[in-house]
């Protein structure tokens, strides 16, 4: 049993409204999905992290990732979305992962990971028969939006929170089964865990904290930085 990574970075990041792709943003004066890949390449467990560009990439090969060579392999085989690129990349790595080999996918976007949450994940799941992912129990309360928007949103119906969890990455599968997913479930599928229910099977909750934020909006970069200068003290 060999554990790999891959990071899907084939995305354009058009809600944080700038020029540069989002994956590239400089977070603590290096790209955002330098700190991503940071904390994979740190697990000793991890034999490999593959990361999947866009084709048309030219951003990549302007960042020196000296010393990084034997951790990570480039892979230009991105997809219109997120399912499609990791399942190019899914599809690229066959040869080098038996089809029991655990895959984490972990977004270039959350690049405040912290060491014990990735090791809580691999310890939790490694026997697992399904797999699972690191996720937060939802603490606050929730509120359905009317479809009639004309006088802006409005709040419809309160959504009871009780069993609900806020999934983040990275979503820890066989490499196998989740290729065998993302080809049933086609382009539409925001996370693999999705891709894996449409299977039947229920993946494993991992608890995590409000650390492994997902950067969305400008704001959240602030708020991004500031864990992270956390983290390394």
């Amino acid at each position: 049993m060999t554990f790999y990574a891959l990071i899907p970075a084939a995305g354009s990041g058009s809600r944080m409204g700038g020029a540069v792709e989002k994956q590239y943003m400089d977070l603590n004066s290096v790209p955002m999905i330098a700190h991503a890949m940071m904390v994979l390449a740190r697990e000793p467990r991890i034999e490999k992290l593959f990361v999947v560009l866009s084709p048309t990439d030219k951003r990549w090969n302007n960042y020196e990732w000296r010393g990084w060579e034997a951790r990570i392999e480039v892979l230009r085989c991105g997809g219109a979305t997120r399912a499609e690129t990791v399942l190019n990349g899914l599809e690229a790595i066959a040869t080098t992962c038996d089809p029991d080999d655990w895959v984490l996918v972990h977004d270039a976007a959350r690049p405040c990971l912290p060491d014990e949450m990735l090791g809580k994940l691999l310890d939790e799941v490694a026997d697992d028969p399904v797999g699972g992912l690191l996720a937060v129990p939802v603490a606050d309360t929730l509120k359905r939006a009317a479809a009639d928007t004309t006088s802006g949103a409005r709040a419809e119906a309160t959504v009871p929170r009780a069993g609900l969890w806020q999934a983040q990455t990275p979503q820890m599968f066989r490499h196998g089964t989740l290729t065998e997913a993302l080809r049933a479930a086609g382009g539409d599928m925001t996370d693999e865990a999705s891709a894996i229910e449409r299977l039947g099977l229920q993946p494993k909750l991992v608890e995590s904290d409000s650390r492994n934020l997902k950067v969305t909006y400008p704001q959240d970069l602030e708020l991004a930085s500031m864990i992270i200068r956390k983290l390394n003290e």
